[in-house]
């Protein structure tokens, strides 16, 4: 491969970094953000210990946001401990494909909010654009339900933010950067959950 070549993705590998790096420290420095961020730990602990669950969902990537959160606290984080109950409704190829086909792609997560979903539960919608139709319908279903409700979007919070009791709002308008973002988010908020129900510092380095 010529020089040049190497030296183009180089620079494009380190401007991609930067971005990433950029839109971290926005979300660092907005101290609103901060908050919520806080503010959805604290609705998921007392959830948790309640002996309710964690109900998430999204599309695409943030399916396999909804499904990497579920598995951090169904499984472990940063320490051997009881599982914690959450469920990420991507998962179930069946229930998915018989709703979208009998009631329409936008009620693939709303009916099961409705079938699964206990008062107490907090259920997380997460939308790079804040606007996906079965990410909207599903939350609204849970907020009719009386459910507590997350979102989490990008920087404009889109449809979500109206809707849900608590929008994180990822300081970004580009999808790769929201969605390492939203990656964070999820290793934050499990850790969080972890240390405060069973009172334990994690034993991942810089924690």
């Amino acid at each position: 491969m010529k020089t040049s070549a190497v030296t183009q993705f180089e620079t494009q590998i380190r401007g991609n970094i930067e971005s990433s790096i950029a839109v971290k420290q926005a979300l660092l420095c907005n101290s609103e953000l901060i908050s919520a961020i806080s503010s959805v730990a604290q609705l998921l602990v007392r959830a948790l210990k309640n002996k309710n669950k964690v109900i998430l969902f999204g599309n695409g990537g943030s399916a396999a946001d909804a499904q990497h959160i579920a598995a951090e606290l169904v499984g472990r984080y940063g320490f051997d401990r009881p599982g914690l109950a959450a469920l990420a409704l991507t998962t179930d190829t069946s229930c998915v494909t018989a709703i979208a086909n009998d009631f329409g792609f936008d009620q693939i997560f709303a009916r099961q909010v409705e079938a699964l979903s206990r008062p107490g539960d907090v259920v997380i919608g997460i939308s790079t654009s804040g606007n996906s139709p079965n990410v909207t319908v599903g939350l609204n279903s849970a907020k009719k339900l009386g459910l507590l409700t997350v979102a989490l979007t990008g920087e404009s919070g889109g449809k979500l933010r109206a809707i849900a009791d608590l929008c994180i709002c990822v300081p970004s308008k580009h999808t790769p950067r929201i969605q390492e973002c939203h990656n964070l988010l999820g290793h934050i908020l499990s850790e969080i959950v972890e240390q405060e129900l069973f009172h334990e510092k994690s034993r991942l380095p810089g924690s």
